[in-house]
């Protein structure tokens, strides 16, 4: 894996030596069938093969109980044509591959009970050593002593990776569609809850009508405890991990529950209530199919619980959950101005970059405590990892697949926060009638961004800040519509969403006008919406006013 020399902030990286996976295939004397194992090696000492039957099949010569740091170490006969393992520790790499290759070995694993980190040297160790060294994990050298007899064979190759894997695509199209139905949702339901509200039957279907108008404070707040909560969990992984999972159960199953209401209420059936009782909860009589969607949403979450490890299929339960839980949070959380909308995403494009390219630098992994976190710690007891985000497992038939990580990931805030404003865009498009034209616009910008995210991710083979790229275009891509249509002031205060004039009742023998501005209000007004994207109507019933004598006028209740 080689970054390119030439990119945009090179000058603020530091140069490190540049480690490459490859395969150690493993197999018994005589027997075609093997297994592959990851390993991690420098080009600079001696190349690999690409291919596996280039690679040459040697003995391996299971030196675990030594360093291999003195000839004093070194057995009878050295290693003709044959593969030390030793254990890592004591010396540096060059004075272990340097007592392997004088006694004849082909090359050199040396088992980590670490991270696996390149193997280091100067340009003159390189020159003098032309036999491959590579590491290979703990856990691996103990499943090959199970797996293999004495007389185990090893051959190691480096296989071309691809630059992009197919499962790049479900993500792309999980996560554009998401933004999409939950920004659609978000600003069609404001339209909409001024006339259901006082027609919902049900305590449940009045929670879909809450939201969060979200402030400047809560902002800054938000911000910081994001932060907090990322160091702690870099530095106490395994004791916040399940803590964070069981967050994750309880509002994975009310968000499920939240997008799945809509279609079930829908249902002609089931609509009885349960019998008079004195039980919580259920003392309210609800009906019957809320007590079921409710047992099935908490049943997908328990069973994602119990099989959460389960990399065969679990993965398609935990997306699911995502999906519905960034969709509940979109109709949920709403951003009142262009103003919040671009304060939220320019910190948080700070926050992504800093915790992704800067903190290598303080940690003593050299990795970034983002990365670290969203994929698990290596040396994880519980080897758990944060249900936070969208996975899909890699489709390409490399056998590199099984190195580094096997799933593709996305962060849910890669979701959340653009989605913010694609909502936004969308209930200004509404109350503006302006033909959706900031919605799709935005919508776009996302998919394009995202685009982007995958090329960089290929290009530098390393976990990139997603909202580096998708708050520029997002952003940037809306201020150019609100410019372009002369609306930028009402879109950066949001006064689109000012409630628009209403009209008085109309009598069949009037034509009706519009109420003047001017007249003073009463203590309780009585007025009926006269269009559609007026507010609700009062629990009030509007007072029977005699008509105006003056044809052509009309009387408002204020």
């Amino acid at each position: 894996m080689r970054v390119p020399g030439v990119l945009v902030w090179a000058a603020f990286l530091i140069q490190k030596v540049v480690g490459e996976y490859g395969m150690a295939h493993f197999s018994d004397k005589g027997k075609s069938n093997g297994k592959d194992y990851c390993i991690f090696f420098n080009s600079q000492w001696a190349r690999l093969p690409q291919d596996l039957n280039k690679a040459s099949r040697l003995q391996i010569h299971d030196l675990t109980s030594s360093v291999l740091c003195s000839p004093s170490e070194v057995p009878e006969g050295g290693f003709p044509n044959r593969i030390p393992m030793v254990m890592r520790g004591n010396c540096t790499f060059y004075e272990k591959v340097r007592l392997a290759q004088i006694n004849g070995a082909r090359g050199l694993l040396i088992v980590s009970k670490d991270r696996l980190t390149p193997p280091a040297g100067n340009k003159t160790q390189y020159e003098e050593i032309d036999i491959p060294v590579a590491l290979l994990s703990y856990s691996d050298m103990l499943d090959i002593s199970k797996t293999f007899g004495k007389g185990r064979l090893v051959a190691m190759y480096a296989p071309n990776e691809p630059v992009l894997d197919y499962n790049m695509v479900i993500i792309f199209l999980m996560a554009v569609g998401t933004v999409a139905i939950g920004g659609y949702w978000a600003g069609s339901r404001d339209r909409k809850k001024r006339y259901m509200k006082h027609k919902r039957d049900d305590g449940a279907e009045k929670q879909d009508g809450e939201t969060v108008d979200v402030t400047p404070i809560m902002i800054c707040v938000f911000v910081f405890m994001c932060c907090n909560m990322l160091v702690l969990l870099y530095f106490f992984y395994d004791r916040l991990a399940i803590w964070v999972i069981a967050i994750f159960c309880v509002a994975s199953s009310v968000s499920l529950y939240s997008c799945l209401w809509p279609f079930v209420r829908r249902i002609p059936f089931c609509k009885c209530r349960i019998p008079e009782n004195s039980l919580p909860y259920l003392h309210k009589r609800p009906q019957i199919r809320t007590l079921v969607l409710s047992a099935l949403c908490i049943s997908i979450s328990i069973v994602w619980l119990v099989f959460r490890n389960e990399d065969q299929w679990a993965w398609v339960l935990q997306d699911a959950l995502g999906i519905a839980f960034c969709l509940y949070m979109l109709k949920t959380v709403r951003l009142p101005t262009f103003k919040a909308c671009t304060l939220l995403l320019s910190v948080l494009f700070v926050y992504d970059v800093f915790f992704v390219f800067i903190t290598p630098f303080f940690t003593k992994s050299g990795e970034s405590i983002m990365v670290e976190v969203a994929a698990g710690p290596s040396d994880s007891a519980t080897h758990e990892k944060l249900p936070m985000v969208l996975k899909v497992p890699r489709l390409n038939s490399s056998p590199l697949a099984l190195c580094d990580r096997p799933f593709s990931l996305l962060g849910f805030g890669d979701i959340l926060v653009p989605g913010l404003l694609v909502a936004y865009c969308h209930r200004f498009d509404i109350l503006t009638q302006s033909s959706r034209i900031y919605f799709v616009a935005c919508t776009i910008a996302y998919g394009i961004g995202l685009l982007i995210t995958f090329v960089a991710l290929a290009v530098m083979q390393r976990g990139q800040p997603a909202l580096l790229y998708l708050v520029p275009c997002t952003l940037l891509t809306s201020l150019a519509v609100a410019l372009w249509r002369r609306e930028l002031r009402q879109f950066w205060t949001g006064s689109g969403f000012v409630p628009p004039i209403v009209l008085a009742p109309i009598n069949p023998t009037q034509t009706a006008e519009p109420q003047t501005e001017g007249l003073p209000p009463e203590p309780e007004p009585q007025t009926p919406e006269a269009t559609g994207e007026s507010e609700d109507t009062p629990d009030a019933q509007p007072q029977e006013t005699p008509p105006s004598p003056e044809k052509g006028e009309e009387k408002t209740n204020n």
